[in-house]
């Protein structure tokens, strides 16, 4: 593995002057809009999802030159996951796996940073759960446990744990 100051991205795809702003948040995140570079990626990340994993890379490298959490990354990534959570991805089991692992690895976290949106987002997830013809059972069920989780303060209850897990943790 490389230093991160010396790693390529591919950032070609851009113009630019996209290139430039990318190139200068990665080496000094404080000279640039957080919040534009954010918007940046994660549109480019939905439009091409191959560049989703470096859009990952670029964002790690610019949270370890910050040392400290991108404030200006919670608007756009709940914005992905307001898309995830719309009545044509929930039809899709990937997208639905995508959903909820995201939210158990950051929902508590984005929660915290604007709650009036992930009430929002579950609202959607409520709807698309009871309402929505066509779900498979795999995304029933990982509907419903993502808003159990979410129910119980962000943990996984002994009595959950073994309804939803209880195959795989023999």
């Amino acid at each position: 593995m490389g230093e991160t100051g010396k790693e390529e991205y591919k950032i070609q795809s851009f113009d630019s002057e996209t290139q430039k702003l990318l190139k200068t948040a990665l080496k000094d995140p404080g000279n640039v809009d957080l919040e534009k570079v954010a918007n940046i990626i994660v549109d480019q990340s939905l439009k091409d999802c191959v560049f989703s994993k470096e859009a990952g890379r670029i964002c790690y490298t610019i949270i370890q030159v910050n040392n400290m959490p991108m404030m200006a990354l919670v608007n756009p990534v709940y914005d992905c996951l307001f898309r995830l959570a719309q009545p044509d991805s929930l039809q899709k089991e990937e997208e639905v796996d995508c959903l909820v692992l995201q939210l158990h690895r950051i929902g508590e976290q984005l929660e915290k940073m604007n709650s009036q949106r992930m009430d929002e987002l579950f609202s959607l997830l409520r709807d698309g759960f009871l309402l929505q013809e066509g779900l498979s059972s795999l995304s029933q069920l990982l509907l419903l446990e993502i808003i159990e989780f979410r129910a119980a303060d962000w943990k996984m209850t002994d009595a959950a744990q073994k309804y939803y897990y209880s195959e795989v943790t023999d």
